[in-house]
């Protein structure tokens, strides 16, 4: 396809981000924001999930109906956020780099806190942790991980050990693809439902061109080495037991668990685990898979606004 072609197809932004960066724990953060920023507004925090960034999120804003004052992060070693010199992630920086990302924009006010995928899981372990901070809270298909045995621990390590010689020598490192186009064919064939016009837009920020004119995916590649630790279940309903915010749990009608863990973690072990919550609504969004923000964004928008406008203790 031409650049000529390819600009034609792109997807026409409604509400242009402002995209700053921010100091945050030794690293500068990037961080987008729509709306009018006003210390009569409750912020709308939206947190990205795995292998995405925070304008993913952009079709969704446009679908708003209000003035939201949206504050979006690119998480560490995601986007244009600082990749730290590290060779593996863990869960407790995102939960620090949320804690002190709302210090920088909001002080100690409570925020209406969204989080998709990761993102989700983050922001309803942080909504446990500082249940004060919350207002209401969003769950967008954050499940979460398979529950573990602590059997399972010695060759969990060994894994991750093996995984990161294998990062060293270079063989997680993510392909690059030849040109901006090529991005957004790949998005496409993760998520068919993905028009073009979105894809080619989605694409200049999910990738940059290096020197040689390759187009790399924003994403470190120590993001693929598995976790060290094992994921324990009940410190997981530890949190949500503590979560005191108004919860809107969406999934899409696509299953995509199945697909994922092929038996170990299903839909329903989710719901049975965040039934934890005390105050949830539970809402699924048609014809929508896992990228049910870009599938269906419209009907996502009127859903966060609808439950953002109840009252909040009903």
């Amino acid at each position: 396809m031409s650049r000529v072609l390819m600009i034609q197809t792109m997807y026409p932004i409604q509400k242009p981000p402002h995209s700053a960066f921010v100091p945050i724990r030794h690293l500068s953060y990037h961080v987008l924001q729509w709306g009018t920023p006003s210390p009569n507004k409750t912020p709308l925090v939206m947190v990205h999930g795995w292998m995405d960034v925070a304008a993913s999120f952009q079709f969704v804003v446009d679908a708003l109906s209000n003035d939201h004052w949206v504050i979006a992060p690119d998480w560490r070693g995601f986007g244009l956020t600082d990749t730290p010199n590290t060779d593996n992630f863990w869960f407790p920086d995102y939960l620090a780099d949320l804690d002190q990302l709302l210090d920088h924009y909001v002080g100690s006010r409570p925020v209406n806190l969204l989080g998709h995928s990761m993102g989700g899981h983050v922001a309803t372990m942080y909504a446990g942790i500082r249940p004060e901070r919350i207002n209401k809270l969003i769950n967008l298909e954050g499940f979460g991980m398979p529950a573990t045995r602590p059997a399972q621990a010695p060759s969990r390590y060994a894994q991750w050990m093996d995984e990161l010689k294998t990062l060293h020598r270079g063989e997680l490192d993510l392909k690059p693809y030849p040109s901006l186009e090529a991005v957004a064919q790949r998005l496409i064939k993760t998520n068919p439902r993905l028009s073009l016009d979105k894809a080619h837009w989605l694409a200049q920020h999910w990738a940059r061109a290096n020197d040689q004119g390759e187009w790399r995916i924003l994403g470190h590649a120590a993001h693929k080495v598995v976790n060290a630790q094992l994921f324990k279940t009940d410190e997981t309903q530890a949190l949500y037991e503590r979560i005191t915010a108004p919860t809107l749990c969406v999934v899409a009608s696509t299953d995509s668990m199945s697909q994922w863990w092929k038996g170990s973690y299903n839909l329903p072990e989710f719901m049975q685990r965040i039934a934890a919550l005390p105050n949830i609504t539970h809402a699924v969004i048609e014809e929508a898979g896992h990228m049910l923000h870009h599938d269906q964004p419209e009907a996502l928008a009127q859903l966060i606004e609808n439950f953002l406008s109840r009252p909040s203790d009903t």
